[in-house]
């Protein structure tokens, strides 16, 4: 996956130190991502700029949002949000 990147500061092995997972990887963000704000409300498309997956689970960094997004990750690679932190490390702790 040429396209899959890390964010600036991190390496893969302190993506997994401090998300506990050590089978982390760094994704293509080239998928379809969505952000379910509330039921009821109209879904949010979200355009990925790093998507990070863990197992079933995913944190997406969305292009000019310095928000992270946690979602499930679907067999097509799809991806629904449906939680958002401020930054990375509060994201990675709350997998």
């Amino acid at each position: 996956m040429a396209d899959a990147q890390l964010p600036p500061g991190w390496s893969l092995q302190r993506i997994r130190d401090v998300s506990g997972d050590k089978e982390a990887v760094a994704l293509d963000p080239n998928r379809a991502v969505k952000w379910v704000a509330r039921p009821g409300a109209p879904d949010e498309v979200l355009h990925p700029e790093i998507v990070l997956g863990f197992h079933s689970l995913c944190l997406v960094k969305p292009v000019h949002d310095d928000d992270w997004y946690m979602g499930s990750l679907y067999d097509d690679g799809s991806i629904i949000c449906w939680a958002a932190y401020g930054d990375l490390h509060e994201a990675l702790r709350g997998l």
